[in-house]
């Protein structure tokens, strides 16, 4: 997983970002206004394990405002916003103040957003809402490849609920999602 340094080596020399990281250290509700500006500010250019300028540039600002300036950009913030908080989530250290946006992404119908809550954060989540986004992700044909922890996190009880979702769709005339059913079938060997 990427770090916080990583990520600053690979802006070192964005004067532009340096100076809003002392402006936010200084006064933290300026990221209210400079978070949605980052793609504009700092550029969008593709960077080091999949992350861009602009969701490098969010995630340290986010990392030098307090933790109600997190909660307060992802709650106002459009579907690009969030995504780079939930993708900046696993660097920052707020704990378990995460679960509310992790949540609040679960429960919307965006592919991305409830992709990006299955990340390395998911491990905050509890066991069971964990098996519910995931069940939710074989519903909506979110790939389980991005889960993070998947196999280590899949139990019996997650075995039931992807057998009882399977039977439904055979009733229905549909197929499962063969990442689900290779699942599915690990589990009935564990």
């Amino acid at each position: 997983m990427t770090t916080l340094d990583e990520l600053r080596k690979e802006l070192a020399g964005n004067d532009r970002l340096t100076e809003d990281l002392r402006r936010v250290a200084e006064k933290p509700d300026t990221v209210g206004g400079l978070f949605p500006a980052a793609g504009r500010r700092y550029g969008r250019e593709p960077l080091l394990d999949g992350w861009t300028t602009d969701e490098a540039a969010r995630a340290l600002l986010l990392a030098a405002s307090p933790v109600e300036q997190v909660l307060a950009v992802y709650r106002y913030g459009d579907t690009a916003e969030k995504l780079a908080v939930l993708k900046a989530l696993p660097l920052l250290p707020i704990g378990d103040s995460a679960v509310p946006l992790l949540e609040d992404a679960l429960r919307t119908n965006d592919t991305r957003l409830v992709a990006a809550a299955l990340g390395p954060a998911a491990d905050r989540l509890d066991q069971e809402a964990w098996r519910q986004a995931v069940l939710k992700c074989v519903f909506m044909g979110v790939p389980l490849s991005g889960v993070h922890r998947l196999a280590e996190r899949a139990d019996g009880p997650l075995g039931a609920m992807l057998g009882a979702f399977a039977q439904e769709r055979q009733a229905a005339g549909r197929d499962m999602p063969p990442d689900a059913l290779a699942l599915l079938d690990q589990l009935k060997e564990a």
